[in-house]
């Protein structure tokens, strides 16, 4: 199994986008994402520089993205 790397909130968000999510809406420091397709909705934070690993790992989880993606 890939060690997961460390990623900040705007790589995540790349990563998103690049799975085909859009941004749904923005509430304070956190930006909401759907996919048009599934219609999975994913919450990212984007009040820290890196994420720590629980919020990203659920963060990929909720949004079906496996580690080996990311890594």
């Amino acid at each position: 199994m890939p060690k997961l790397p460390s990623l900040s909130s705007k790589e995540v968000i790349r990563i998103l986008k690049v799975e085909g999510f859009i941004l749904d809406r923005s509430s304070g420091s956190h930006m909401v994402f759907r996919n048009p397709f599934s219609q999975k909705i994913v919450v990212v934070p984007v009040h820290r520089k890196e994420l720590p690993k629980g919020t990203l790992m659920e963060i990929l989880r909720q949004a079906g993205i496996s580690k080996k993606r990311v890594s």
